[in-house]
Order: C-alpha cells, then sequence, then structure tokens
C-alpha cells in the first residue's frame, strides 16, 4: 500500500483522512483472499483518495481545518 500510495502521490491524501478510515482500507485490502481482489481494493483505495469525495463508495465530504477550529 506505501509504495501504492506514494507512486501516485496519494501518501498525503491517505494521512489527512480520520484513522478509522485508514483501518478500514488496510482491513478491506489485506483481507482479501485472491491477490486480483486486493488489487482491485487497492486501486479502489487509490481512485477514491484521488478523487478526494468518497470512501468504500459512499459520499465523504472531509472537515475543512477551519471548522474544526470555529467552533
Amino acid at each position: 500500500m506505501r509504495d501504492a500510495l506514494n507512486k501516485r502521490g496519494l501518501a498525503d491524501a491517505y494521512r489527512a483522512r480520520p484513522p478509522y478510515q485508514r483501518n478500514d482500507y488496510i482491513g478491506w485490502i489485506t483481507r482479501a483472499k485472491r491477490e486480483e481482489t486486493r488489487q482491485k481494493r487497492l486501486t479502489q483505495m487509490l481512485d477514491e483518495l484521488a478523487r478526494g469525495d468518497r470512501y468504500m463508495k459512499m459520499a465523504y465530504r472531509p472537515k475543512s481545518p477551519m471548522s474544526v477550529h470555529c467552533r
């Protein structure tokens, strides 16, 4: 996963996700029994991170840093 994230320039996008999402992606990818399935899931994760508006095929809106500080 680390190599794929770095190769696509998505390591920062991955680290910006909440810990539960990072953990979900790791478990979801590594639990696949077949290599083809692991690759498919890895590709989905990378595509979702690149888009920035998806998480496990669901809509995702990251919290802006300003919204956290303006409470």
